[in-house]
């Protein structure tokens, strides 16, 4: 392709609204434009990256006998309804009516359709296992989209199911996409983990995130820094940090004392002089309407999706201010578990064996020493905090260290979460009507590119990897109009195309300086370069990543870059 009959609208300076690099990047290399907030067109360069990713994505689904299907975007409301995550899902669900009233929604993923056709059309045994995916766009009514193609409302997206006959099948199943997926990041050239993670609204147990560390992810990895151990923050588990102070010691009672203005855990410890590590913090919830006290350590945080699993709810929220003082009698900064019969006293597993504690009485401005779990309360334990960075691993003790992730894709063992909501079954070998146990699993393709930016860039623009990048090389002569680096550089790109190569010619009559920045920007792996040295038959091929530069007879230029790329 020649590089002055394509449309690469490349921008010199960062544009304000892009904060993180790869949406600074794909702005200014001009992969992309924003038609509005979370929505965006993808321009010539980034669907090349894009239909490479998808190519991947595609083998390696193909590999593992997965068959692919294109489905509705547009969904009926009554199927989700069926699911019960038409409730769930709430505001981040696209919802619309059409002419005749019927309600309707933009899907999300594609759990719902994929087991209607299943429950539709399978009806022995003998038709499963089965693996189903598609390539398609999906939609989120993200309330503040952000980062580019990290955080958007309409996204493309792989998505598979495995239907199987048993939890064994499943095993298998689960099994080749954790292999396809490590086998489709390594050939897009990622450096990234693999955590155990929650499955959140998906339903289902197990499940892993394939996560790539970086600054501009949302997201937070545990990981060991001794051992394997990996996990997503809301599933991470660990040995809290020990307590800054030891509990007093003997039998004492809850005692009452005045606390006037102290409200939070901060003020609490300035006040008594005791560290965060020796009060109690008190969280009110209301779960599925009903309300919930929830303890944990004053220097710890309440982990959300723990809560959620502790007590199984399908919604819940902080109580408000009027619940609050209408259920303790209080305000939120005086509240304990001592004396609370009217609601479920759930403690994190930090709590179990402490002595002595403060808490909040339950009486504005007050608060009382020396509560003990246990003894003047009795809660129901569970897992219920974050994970804390300096935290001991639970596999071998190491320290804990919490770094910022992308997500790049997300498997789950989704169980009979949709085939008991929507009646899917089949006959087994006995003629019983059993349910078929199911997976779920998916890769952001934009995320993908975006992680790849994120990981190889510096102050010159992209280096991506030759397998995600719009092109292989470029052959730029310095000097179109001289004839000779102009048919050198003519025969140069013929070969790269015999070879296999994506190559493009810039035949621009521009500056040296605004072609080789132009390259850089946009991420090409290699620069083929015709200029003075071309008169002794030899050229300039340079490396975009390493900026390395190795002079080549210009018959062997086409192949010396071949020998470079990985077969794909």
């Amino acid at each position: 392709m020649l590089w002055s009959k394509l449309f690469i609208p490349t921008l010199r300076e960062n544009p304000a609204e892009a904060e993180v690099v790869s949406h600074q990047l794909l702005l200014r290399a001009g992969y992309i434009r924003q038609l509005a907030a979370g929505i965006y067109s993808y321009l010539f360069l980034a669907q090349r990256s894009l239909l490479k990713i998808t190519k991947i994505v595609r083998e390696e689904m193909d590999a593992i006998g997965a068959q692919e299907m294109l489905l509705p975007a547009l969904h009926p409301a009554e199927l989700w309804r069926e699911s019960g995550r038409y409730e769930i899902m709430g505001d981040n669900l696209f919802r619309l009516k059409d002419r005749f009233g019927r309600e309707l929604c933009l899907g999300m993923t594609e759990e719902e359709v994929m087991t209607s056709i299943a429950r539709g059309e399978m009806r022995s045994y003998k038709q499963l296992p089965q693996i189903w995916y598609q390539i398609q766009s999906k939609f989120r009514d993200e309330p503040r989209p952000k980062s580019g193609l990290l955080r958007v409302r309409q996204f493309i997206m792989k998505d598979a199911y495995s239907f199987d006959i048993d939890a064994a099948g499943l095993d298998v199943s689960y099994d080749k996409h954790y292999e396809a997926y490590c086998k489709i990041f390594d050939r897009c050239g990622l450096k990234y983990m693999v955590v155990e993670a929650h499955s959140g609204a998906m339903g289902g147990s197990q499940s892993h995130e394939f996560m790539v560390a970086s600054d501009a992810g949302e997201d937070y990895v545990v990981r060991c820094s001794k051992c394997d151990y990996a996990a997503n923050l809301e599933k991470a588990a660990a040995h809290p940090s020990a307590p800054l102070a030891d509990d007093p010691e003997g039998d004492r009672s809850p005692e009452e004392f005045h606390t006037p203005g102290q409200k939070t855990i901060d003020d609490l410890s300035k006040f008594t002089k005791l560290p965060a590590t020796s009060q109690i913090k008190s969280l009110v919830l209301m779960a599925d309407g009903k309300p919930v006290l929830a303890l944990v350590r004053g220097d710890h945080s309440l982990s959300e999706t723990k809560f959620s699993s502790a007590v199984k709810a399908v919604e819940f929220r902080p109580a408000h201010p009027e619940e609050i003082v209408k259920l303790f009698g209080a305000e939120a900064g005086s509240l304990g578990p001592v004396g609370v019969k009217n609601m479920r006293v759930i403690a994190d597993e930090a709590l179990r064996g402490r002595r002595n504690m403060i808490a909040g009485a339950n009486k504005d401005d007050h608060h009382l020493r020396h509560v003990t779990p246990d003894e003047d309360f009795n809660p129901e334990y569970f897992d219920l905090r974050q994970v804390a960075a300096g935290d001991a691993c639970l596999k071998c003790g190491g320290a804990i260290e919490l770094i910022k992730a992308v997500e790049i894709g997300h498997i789950f063992k989704l169980g009979y979460r949709y085939s008991e909501s929507m009646g899917l079954r089949v006959l087994n070998e006995a003629g019983e009507e059993i349910k078929v146990i199911m997976g779920s699993y998916g890769i952001g393709v934009e995320r993908i590119l975006s992680a790849a930016i994120e990981l190889y860039h510096d102050k010159d623009g992209m280096a991506l990897p030759a397998a995600v990048a719009p092109f292989d090389v470029v052959v730029t002569p310095v000097n179109y109009s001289d004839a000779a680096q102009r048919s050198a550089a003519e025969e140069i790109y013929q070969s790269c195309l015999k070879l296999g190569l994506d190559a493009i010619f810039d035949d621009r009559d521009e500056r040296p300086g605004v072609k080789f920045k132009d390259a850089d920007l946009v991420g090409i792996p290699h620069r083929i370069t015709l200029g003075k040295k071309l008169t002794t038959g030899m050229v300039e091929v340079v490396d975009r990543r390493t900026k390395a530069s190795e002079d080549v007879d210009k018959e062997y230029a086409a192949a010396f870059v071949a020998a470079k790329i990985e077969p794909r």
